[in-house]
């Protein structure tokens, strides 16, 4: 059986002062600087009714991530046990897509800045989600 063929198509990139994987945060709440998320103007209607304050989650293609990685010492911390990648939040992993839960600052057009994002300069944006309450139900 040979499993489809997937594709992805960034629909931006993000824009921050990270530029080095190895000294950036490993999450968001670390200490990460404010970043702008760059839109394709092709994508812009899809950006409708994102506000400042929103948590949203959003999807990024770890471009510099090693592939060919399946073990790591969790937080890069070689004190600890090597685990399977499946259960850490390593760049590192056949499929390199990254989670943000990150906060709306301002919406401008097709850039929107975002609170708490660890991804570093020029990341592929895959795609954003609202960070869904169990009583608010989806948009």
């Amino acid at each position: 059986m040979h499993p489809p063929r997937i594709e992805l198509t960034p629909v931006g990139t993000v824009q921050s002062t990270l530029t080095d994987p190895a000294s950036a945060p490993k999450q968001g709440d670390e200490g990460a600087p404010d970043a702008w998320l760059a839109f394709a103007p092709a994508v812009r209607a899809a950006l409708e009714g994102l506000r400042p304050g929103d948590e949203i989650l959003v999807l990024t293609w770890l471009h510099l991530a090693d592939r060919d990685v399946l073990r790591v010492h969790p937080r890069d911390d070689a004190t600890r046990p090597e685990t399977g990648v499946f259960s850490t939040r390593s760049s590192d992993r056949p499929n390199p897509i990254g989670v943000h839960r990150v906060q709306v600052a301002t919406v401008e057009g097709t850039r929107v800045r975002v609170r708490g994002l660890e991804a570093v300069d020029g990341t592929p944006v895959v795609d954003v989600k609202p960070v869904l309450s169990r009583d608010a139900g989806e948009r």
